[in-house]
């Protein structure tokens, strides 16, 4: 393999996803790339059929590494890694977003003076509570090429005095927007999710799976009943995850909505694309809803998009049944003109390839 090649070291489902858009563009400019899955997020959905159906390359390394403590995962994921940028010498490692696959991607490079690169630099929830705001700041301190989704993201790597340190900001824009547009299309025509649940646009779209969330007894109850109220008024659907239907039934707390089995990404797109609003507590969901032109109100106290809120299409609830409801409401009688630029309109992964060409 080529000196030249870049290393990409992916963990969970939505990381390929992002890294299929950029995948592309190397292709078309003849970056050559070496895909890592450290099997992070162990994922039965993610066969042979998972990547010829999304045009995702296929991984020439599984690392299998899952269901481990945070350090365990992180420290075997660090040493395996290790042995294959000793093995394949690549030019520079890319990672993206918040994962311990990110830490870990980046810490093996720079122990092997590797050059890295972090794509989704510079996003900050300001807590540290959370594992993954831990993750996204320690890679960007040992990154050295920084693709900011945001203007925000580019704001807080400037106020935590990166222009001092050996590394290259560049607001890129967010590839996910270009994943979402590239695969509606494919979703159209494969998904059959919205016939079969036999949804009209008149649905709201909910999503929990933050441990804040649902292993807090008393956050989840609110938060149930907040979205039980809103169903009397207009259907809402919820793809929920087997641990958290789990947690409901031991803990007794009643659903009346619609609980589905959790979706793959083609129909998770055709539920936001039709629905009339979205409500969740995963940063992802937050940007679709965007890209789809649909309002949403996010399940949490803050949020790494804060362009979304401060432009008035995304509005914090947090966990109270109260404020859920409020923000409902709220949201139902908005209308908002979605038709601004906040995350590159789908050419972000063409912007990265083309720095990439130069910087390499």
């Amino acid at each position: 393999m080529s000196k030249k090649a870049i290393l990409t070291v992916l963990g969970a489902r939505p990381q390929f996803i992002k890294a299929a858009a950029v995948s592309r563009q190397f292709q078309k400019i003849e970056i050559p790339e070496i895909i890592v899955h450290t099997g992070q997020h162990f994922d039965k959905n993610m066969s042979d059929v998972f990547f010829k159906e999304m045009s995702i390359p296929s991984p020439q390394y599984n690392l299998k590494i899952n269901s481990l403590s945070h350090g365990a995962m992180t420290g075997r994921m660090l040493e395996q890694l290790e042995e294959i940028i000793l093995k394949e010498t690549p030019s520079a490692v890319m990672v993206y977003g918040d994962t311990n696959s990110t830490l870990a991607g980046a810490l093996a490079a720079v122990k092997q003076h590797v050059r890295v690169i972090h794509v989704e630099a510079g996003l900050r929830s300001f807590n540290m509570a959370m594992p993954e705001e831990v993750n996204r700041i320690l890679t960007d301190r040992i990154s050295n090429l920084l693709f900011c989704p945001t203007d925000t993201a580019v704001k807080n790597l400037k106020n935590e005095g990166y222009e001092n340190f050996n590394a290259q900001i560049v607001k890129s824009g967010d590839v996910m927007q270009d994943a979402a547009y590239f695969y509606l299309d494919k979703a159209k025509s494969s998904s059959k999710i919205i016939e079969r649940l036999g949804l009209t646009s008149d649905f709201v779209l909910a999503t929990i799976h933050r441990q804040e969330n649902t292993d807090d007894q008393t956050k989840l109850k609110q938060i149930i009943d907040g979205l039980n109220r809103i169903n009397k008024e207009v259907r809402v659907v919820v793809p929920l995850h087997p641990r958290t239907q789990k947690i409901l039934k031991s803990t007794s707390i009643s659903t009346d909505f619609t609980i589905i089995e959790p979706v793959g990404y083609f129909d998770m797109l055709m539920l936001i694309s039709n629905s009339k609003m979205v409500m969740t507590d995963s940063g992802g969901l937050q940007k679709e809803a965007f890209f789809f032109g649909k309002h949403c109100i996010t399940l949490r106290e803050q949020t790494e998009w804060v362009e979304l809120v401060e432009n008035g299409f995304n509005r914090l609830a947090g966990a109270s049944s109260d404020a859920i409801l409020n923000a409902f409401h709220e949201m139902s009688s908005k209308e908002s003109n979605f038709n601004i630029d906040l995350y590159g309109n789908g050419k972000a992964s063409e912007k990265i390839a083309q720095h990439l060409k130069s910087w390499l």
